[in-house]
């Protein structure tokens, strides 16, 4: 299966954004970027404790059972589902090599990607985008992208057993930036860095000219925040999650939250913080004519209090929350104060949603 890299289309797919804790569906009639788009469906359903870790299906059934649970509860007709990846099994790299044609490149795109990638290029599907071509020097740039096929070959599983058609497999950071463009209108030269913290694994993408510069993912996230509650208190990995979400946004809850927990919190937001701002630093260390302007944070664990404050003096960059519905249409039947909730955990939802599928 080919992966599908940034662009915008109108053909209807279902975006399904499989996460470490919860199944997201989401289903969009995308208008013109004047207009925005009209949220058609949303679906979510939750995930038991290691389903998945660090990438791995642990329990098929439950993820499956999941996906259905969460077409159910969005109502949600369609078959065609576009789903992404994330985490080791991705390699995600901008490379130069001799300008050629996309056909050429496409008979020589194995041997290519053997220099770049660390895994058996047998054991991989592979994707590529021609990016910028400079004559005179003979060389382009190319975005290349491999993925293990037992990762892909899971997925593919799991929407099959559901009773879904799996059309496209993205990369979770692509995604992001597709709900990112349809929601934002950026300076042309602005270089933003759009960080997904999910419940395992962040996402991090650095966009600049609309093109990625450079994308990483590190393998922590939302789930940490849980596990150090549940050592902190010892109470249920549900009732460290109800801490977690509470103290995310609810004063009551927040009022009543022991002082250890309040320190473990902040202990594992400074470690989250800190990778990722070590990311973002490599790149502006290794690219010395692009400053980052802007950082927007999306996922679940970006709702964690606190957090978006402590990143921007931490890293003294604009830090804001990123919100995937900026430029929805008013929908019916979809209640406000939800959507706001959910908005940060939707980025990659939207945007798979939005997927250009080639039929």
């Amino acid at each position: 299966m080919k992966f599908h890299l940034p662009g915008f289309g109108k053909a209807s797919v279902i975006g399904l954004d499989i996460g470490s804790s919860s199944i997201k569906v989401v289903e969009i009639a995308q208008k013109s970027r004047d207009k925005g788009f009209d949220l058609r469906g949303l679906g979510r359903a939750a995930l038991p404790p290691e389903a998945i870790v660090q990438g791995a299906f642990l329990n098929s059934s439950a993820i499956v059972d999941a996906i259905r649970d969460a077409i159910e509860d969005g109502r949600i007709k369609g078959k065609d589902v576009a789903a992404s990846v994330s985490g080791h099994s991705v390699i995600v790299k901008r490379v130069s090599l001799p300008q050629m044609s996309r056909e050429e490149l496409e008979d020589q795109i194995q041997w290519e990607a053997e220099q770049y990638i660390p895994f058996d290029v047998n054991e991989v599907n592979l994707d590529f985008q021609i990016l910028d071509a400079n004559e005179d020097e003979g060389q382009m740039d190319v975005l290349l992208v491999a993925a293990k096929k037992d990762l892909i070959d899971d997925y593919v599983q799991v929407i099959t057993e559901a009773g879904l058609n799996p059309v496209a497999i993205d990369v979770a950071g692509f995604a992001v930036q597709n709900a990112y463009e349809l929601n934002y209108d950026p300076e042309p030269d602005a270089v933003t860095a759009l960080v997904n913290i999910g419940g395992q694994v962040v996402n991090i993408n650095v966009i600049r000219n609309g093109i990625p510069a450079f994308t990483r993912d590190i393998m922590t996230g939302g789930a940490q925040y849980t596990e150090e509650i549940q050592k902190a208190l010892s109470v249920s990995f549900d009732e460290a999650e109800r801490i977690k979400i509470g103290s995310s946004g609810d004063d009551q809850v927040q009022d009543v939250i022991p002082q250890e927990v309040d320190q473990a919190m902040r202990n594992v937001s400074e470690a989250v913080i800190g990778e990722i701002s070590r990311s973002l630093d490599f790149f502006m260390a290794t690219t010395t004519d692009a400053r980052i302007s802007k950082v927007l944070l999306s996922g679940g664990g970006s709702k964690i209090s606190g957090l978006a404050a402590a990143f921007k003096e931490r890293t003294g960059l604009e830090t804001e929350a990123m919100n995937p519905l900026a430029h929805m249409l008013p929908s019916k039947g979809f209640d406000p104060q939800l959507l706001e909730d959910l908005g940060p955990q939707l980025a990659v939802g939207i945007g798979l949603a939005s997927r250009r599928i080639d039929r």
